[in-house]
């Protein structure tokens, strides 16, 4: 099989080739003979069944499998004769009329000459799981299962207020008609800081008008950089009531026998979990900093950085509306603003690429097998869940992709010229 190729730019190459159509015709003609063998069709015997009816039934389905197959078994090789090593996924088109003819376009990853991450100075964060770890946690798990109750009293912080509030903004009402409904806890920044301790004091009925300094970036441009006089009703205040930690509170979170000891090494395990995925987090970011300092200046594939930023905004979206908001309509060109950080991102993904390769690294089962388990533990049911990642090949090169990048990551950290610093839980799984 011949392949030309042309150079369209710094990483770009365009690849023109053309399938065996006599390799392509034959694999229709054995595929669609085993076919007959098998296929069940009314009207005819099993083995029976004539050939034109069986092309007709099955010959378009054989044909674009066929055809699928041998486009990536022949690009595969045109990559291979040109010695190229791509970046992203490569543009595949029709050249011209031709039924078997092709053309690939492709991007190059750069070259990053010789990867000395011996010249690299990366921190290490550490950090232990202490006893008041676990009863913050449990405090916490208290809070999710509180209950409230009215209470004729003034607000004071910690309790749930439920509230009107409209404001005057010079001749401008919001709302213009009526009032804005909602409900805090005071004390958690849910509201404008100047707002929310304006409501401490205020009993079930009672209103206040507080003036309101909002600053020049305020989220609604009405407001912004304005003096607003606000006006605030407590329309409810009510107190949590948090549950005791007996034996039926500890039971809900699935310890059967109810035993305290048993749930604080459970609350211990998970807290364990969360914290060597935080670590490595700050440990992916400490090397990804370094990486993109020692190797900004290298020429990224233009496509793969674009379509890089294209993701980021679509997650960003998907988290807005997954949280009730609305994006509203979005720009056609409003990837650009994640070019930067894009760039960034797609910059360190190929340099961890090029260690792995250039110094043979390779996916480790055991950490593999450690790490679905260790996401499995999570679920009622982690034997199903580890059934569904070997039974679906996208769920599973994602989670093989994860741990290897994690893999080289501590390898260019224990190589790298590295301090450690000791951070307390809570500091290190603060994002």
């Amino acid at each position: 099989m011949q392949a030309s190729i042309e150079s369209t730019g710094n990483l770009e190459r365009r690849l023109s080739f053309s399938l065996p159509e006599e390799r392509l015709q034959g694999h229709i003609s054995g595929r669609l003979g085993e076919i007959a063998r098998t296929a069940r069709i009314k009207g005819f015997r099993p083995g029976k069944v004539p050939a034109k009816v069986i092309e007709q039934r099955f010959g378009p389905q054989v044909r674009a499998e066929a055809l699928d197959g041998l486009l990536r078994e022949t690009f595969d090789a045109a990559l291979r004769q040109h010695e190229l090593r791509i970046a992203g996924n490569p543009r595949i088109d029709k050249a011209g009329e031709g039924e078997f003819d092709f053309v690939a376009t492709v991007e190059l990853i750069p070259d990053f000459g010789d990867v000395d991450v011996t010249k690299l100075t990366v921190v290490r964060h550490t950090a232990e799981i202490s006893d008041a770890d676990i009863d913050q946690m449990i405090e916490n798990l208290r809070a999710q299962r509180r209950t409230w109750k009215p209470v004729a009293r003034g607000a004071q912080e910690g309790d749930l207020v439920g509230l009107e509030t409209w404001s005057q903004a010079g001749d401008e009402r919001l709302p213009a008609e009526g009032v804005e409904k909602g409900t805090i806890i005071i004390g958690q920044g849910m509201m404008f800081e100047q707002i929310e301790k304006g409501l401490v004091g205020l009993a079930k009925g009672e209103e206040k008008t507080l003036d309101v300094e909002f600053p020049a970036d305020w989220r609604v441009p009405a407001l912004a950089g304005k003096t607003v006089q606000v006006t605030v009703k407590a329309v409810e205040v009510s107190e949590q009531d948090m549950p005791e930690v007996d034996t039926a509170f500890i039971k809900s979170f699935g310890v059967k026998n109810g035993d305290v000891e048993q749930f604080r090494a459970d609350i211990r395990s998970n807290l364990e979990r969360e914290l060597k995925g935080a670590l490595m987090n700050r440990l992916r970011r400490e090397v990804g900093e370094q990486l993109i300092a020692a190797y900004s200046s290298v020429e990224l594939p233009p496509r793969l950085v674009e379509g890089e930023a294209r993701s980021m905004l679509a997650q960003q979206i998907d988290a807005i509306r997954r949280q009730g908001g609305n994006p509203g309509e979005v720009p056609a060109d409003a990837h650009e603003g994640f070019k930067d950080a894009a760039s960034k991102r797609v910059l360190v993904g190929l340099l961890v690429g090029e260690v792995a390769r250039k110094n043979e690294l390779r996916l480790d089962p055991k950490r593999l097998n450690e790490t679905m388990r260790l996401i499995a533990s999570t679920y009622e049911e982690p034997e199903q869940v580890i059934e569904m990642y070997r039974n679906d090949p996208q769920l599973m090169s994602g989670l093989q992709n994860r741990v290897m990048e994690e893999q080289v990551i501590d390898w260019i950290a224990e190589r790298a010229q590295h301090t450690e610093q000791a951070l307390t839980f809570q500091e290190a799984i603060r994002q």
